[in-house]
């Protein structure tokens, strides 16, 4: 909002969008599409997550995707929200979830069955689009101390299905980057388990080493993230750099590695924090020639 003075899809809802004219939803589904390509130039992003506005049908986002490969061709890989799986529950629904699990085992089981089922019989209706690269699955399981459910429970009611989820994405020819914030660490091995070509955020609030993430499965999984938004947003300039280069000198060796945030750049996050960050990037982000190590 602050870069571009526009708002950003996920925070737009049209309450008269049933009442607008084809033109008027066309205008709307086209300044959605601008927004993503022009965010993804201005920042170099390789890739974008697309947001839909709240309201709209399938076919709008259909539409409005087309409009983004208009604008840019094939340089951008775009993805979808695409998660089946049980996430972390809201405090107010908490005790109604836990009690569930344990008393109502199978049904839990059954609705996990039948939201993977949907989930997958959605990403055949975009794979006939021929638009879309993959899937962002965005269930979070985690706190910063540990992950909700223990790995055992985790095993049972979270692994099969996510399973499943990413092997159909995948089988259709769908990218998947699976994506929890927390302390993953308990539940590291079934997450790569599950195959997803990538996991973020590798959050390093939840007390995420990247460099020991990396040596544990950096050959199993692409990584990305880990550049500490608490930092970028609260810290003093050189503690943020600090962190970035961090994170770089982490990540790169090797390859395998993303760059990016622990988590999405927030609504109030200061706009010169995020160029500081890129600035970094840019800079020192670079391999020299078959060394793996950034470049001064």
């Amino acid at each position: 909002m602050e870069a571009f003075g526009r708002v950003h899809p996920s925070q737009r809802n049209y309450r008269q969008w049933d009442q607008m004219s084809e033109q008027e939803k066309t205008l709307h589904r086209n300044d959605i599409a601008d927004l993503h390509v022009a965010v993804a130039r201005r920042y170099q992003q390789a890739g974008m997550l697309y947001h839909s506005p709240a309201g709209w049908e399938e076919e709008d986002t259909r539409l409005s995707i087309g409009h983004v490969r208009e604008l840019s061709g094939m340089e951008y890989l775009v993805t979808l929200h695409g998660d089946a799986t049980y996430s972390l529950p809201s405090g107010n629904d908490m005790m109604d979830f836990v009690i569930k699990l344990a008393d109502r085992t199978v049904e839990m089981k059954d609705d996990a069955q039948r939201h993977v089922d949907s989930a997958l019989a959605r990403g055949e209706r975009i794979k006939s689009w021929g638009s879309v690269d993959g899937f962002c699955l965005c269930a979070d399981y985690c706190f910063n101390d540990n992950p909700f459910l223990s790995p055992s429970m985790f095993d049972e009611f979270v692994t099969p299905y996510l399973t499943q989820l990413v092997a159909g994405y995948r089988e259709m020819g769908f990218y998947v980057i699976k994506h929890t914030d927390g302390n993953i660490m308990p539940i590291l091995d079934s997450l790569v388990s599950s195959r997803p070509h990538a996991l973020h955020s590798i959050d390093p609030q939840g007390g995420c080493d990247l460099a020991e993430v990396k040596r544990l499965v950096g050959d199993k999984v692409c990584l990305i993230g880990n550049v500490n938004c608490a930092l970028l947003q609260t810290g003093t300039n050189d503690e943020a750099a600090e962190d970035v280069r961090r994170s770089l000198a982490q990540g790169m060796p090797g390859g395998g590695y993303v760059f990016g945030t622990s988590n999405c750049i927030y609504t109030g996050m200061k706009l010169d924090r995020y160029n500081l960050m890129l600035d970094i990037w840019r800079k020192e982000g670079n391999y020299t020639s078959g060394t793996g190590i950034a470049s001064p």
